[in-house]
């Protein structure tokens, strides 16, 4: 198949889980155009059979903002003519399932029954921050009921998205995945050094450091920990709420026991370092950090919020809790890194989990799958 992916450069879920898509149906022989408007965060350069097409908005004066959306039209429209597509792909329906949309409709004009099928996987804040604004709703539910087939990450989100947009549009839920020949754990005892210094214990957190993300309950966490812990906390990723973060560490003296570390392609090596890893977070579609985590053996404390329950198994291969539950979270961070038998256990189920449920072996086939039922309707 020809395949078009439209996703956010940016960090984040959407557009990791849209890059990743990409490489694995190149690698298994589908010609995969990537179109965004820088290369996405997860690029892989060598892969043959996928390309990337950077959508080009020019400047007028005229206008005010930055015409995006219609130059991400056109070059739709342009990728699906020159390069004979057969599915458009949209992730993150604000504003791709619009822009997918509108691109069918051009393309159909230009090229009949030849233009591409669309298909639009909903990520989470698509829907449940942005998504359901006022604002875009109705524009978002259209352009949902108007693709030719539709995903979700979770189940979750599946539910939030009929109950906020009232869809009635067929949902399928395909959940996230990871290449598993990569996401397993590789101790590095220099690195878990270099981490540790002179702690027992390095607690992680990786995130785009958004408000959903409340990585100022990660610190509220880790200064209960470190009462009963000699611990470190390294943060990991970048975003708008990170100079905030950085202002309140410094306040309660807490600037050494600390490290940023900002965006790093080098996960796995960080993550098989680290003895726990903390997602406070107020809503999660899926928890694909979470779930990287885990591949690596790393426990997780998280909050029991939209598709997290989908991924961990509370007490089992993690655990869950309320989101304003920081005591809690604390005391079973405790509980981790003071009981190593506990923190391996968990860890090891954790891990046979992500690679007997979400490895690309047995997710991308489900793409696959749904892209050819969609060119069947």
């Amino acid at each position: 198949m020809k395949i078009g992916i439209v996703c956010y450069a940016s960090v984040g879920g959407s557009g990791v889980l849209a890059t990743e898509l990409g490489h694995a149906l190149a690698t298994i022989g589908h010609e995969v155009h990537v179109v965004s408007s820088e290369k996405p965060f997860r690029w892989r350069p060598d892969v043959p059979g996928l390309s990337f097409e950077r959508v080009e908005v020019p400047s007028y004066p005229l206008f005010h903002e930055p015409q995006y959306v219609l130059a991400l039209i056109n070059t739709l429209v342009r990728v699906s003519r020159e390069r004979k597509l057969d599915i458009l792909h949209a992730h993150y329906a604000v504003p791709h399932a619009t822009a997918a949309y509108l691109a069918h409709q051009v393309a159909r004009a230009q090229m009949g029954e030849q233009a591409p099928r669309t298909v639009t996987t909903l990520h989470g804040t698509d829907i449940t921050l942005v998504g359901s604004d006022p604002s875009f709703a109705s524009v978002v539910a259209f352009s949902i009921e108007q693709s030719h087939g539709v995903t979700a990450v979770s189940e979750s989100l599946k539910q939030d998205t009929i109950r906020m947009l009232g869809i009635k549009q067929d949902i399928r839920v395909i959940h996230n995945f990871l290449d598993c020949r990569l996401y397993r754990r590789r101790p590095n005892p220099e690195l878990r050094a270099l981490l540790a210094k002179d702690a027992e214990a390095v607690v992680m957190h990786v995130s785009n450091f958004r408000p959903v993300k409340r990585v100022d309950k990660v610190l509220e966490v880790f200064v209960r920990i470190r009462q009963c812990v000699k611990a470190r906390l390294v943060m990991v990723g970048n975003g708008p709420d990170r100079a905030e973060l950085e202002r309140s560490i410094e306040n309660q003296g807490l600037g050494d026991e600390v490290d940023f570390l900002g965006e790093r392609h080098d996960l796995v090596s960080l993550l098989s370092a680290a003895d726990l890893f903390l997602l406070p977070s107020a809503q999660e579609s899926f928890g694909m950090a979470a779930m990287e985590a885990m591949a690596c053996q790393t426990p997780v404390v998280a909050s029991r919020v939209g598709g997290l329950p989908e991924v961990i198994e509370d007490g089992v291969t993690g655990y869950l809790c309320d989101p304003d539950d920081i005591d809690g979270m604390a005391d079973r961070s405790v509980a981790l890194l003071t009981d190593d038998s506990l923190r391996q256990r968990m860890g090891a189920a954790a891990s046979i989990v992500v690679h007997t449920k979400f490895c690309e072996a047995m997710i991308v086939p489900e793409y696959e799958a749904f892209y050819h039922e969609v060119l069947k309707r």
